[in-house]
């Protein structure tokens, strides 16, 4: 952290933007936690396996219409994305020995998940 001066003479302390990316990183990695393997189970073994009865396609469009679904999913969708691109930069820093490329990472891996997050809330808004 630098140290800049104001007008009033004082210095302030500029502030980084890494609690905001761990935020995100532990909302993304619960919410995967939590509604990925429920929705993998459900729609990846029960149904296919004929555990439970598959919803007929009607029933199914309605439910992705509704808004709160489509909220969900996007929630899903960007913590995820952010939680992945969080691990891999520091995979790629501390792993790879890639540490003075920080900057480069920082904005390749979380422009990729912001890039991915509006696919994404595109196509469950448009579908």
């Amino acid at each position: 952290m630098t140290t800049a001066p104001n007008p009033t003479g004082r210095a302030h302390t500029r502030r980084s933007p890494e609690p905001m990316f761990w935020l995100l990183f532990s909302a993304g990695g619960m919410a995967a936690a939590l509604l990925a393997p429920a929705l993998l189970i459900l729609f990846g073994v029960a149904i296919p396996l004929g555990w439970i009865s598959a919803p007929d396609h009607q029933h199914l469009h309605s439910v992705l219409r509704n808004p709160i679904t489509v909220l969900v999913l996007i929630g899903l969708c960007v913590l995820a994305l952010f939680h992945a691109a969080h691990r891999l930069r520091f995979l790629l820093q501390h792993g790879l020995r890639l540490g003075r490329a920080r900057g480069p990472l920082a904005v390749s891996c979380y422009g990729a998940a912001a890039v991915g997050s509006v696919v994404a809330a595109y196509l469950l808004i448009t579908a």
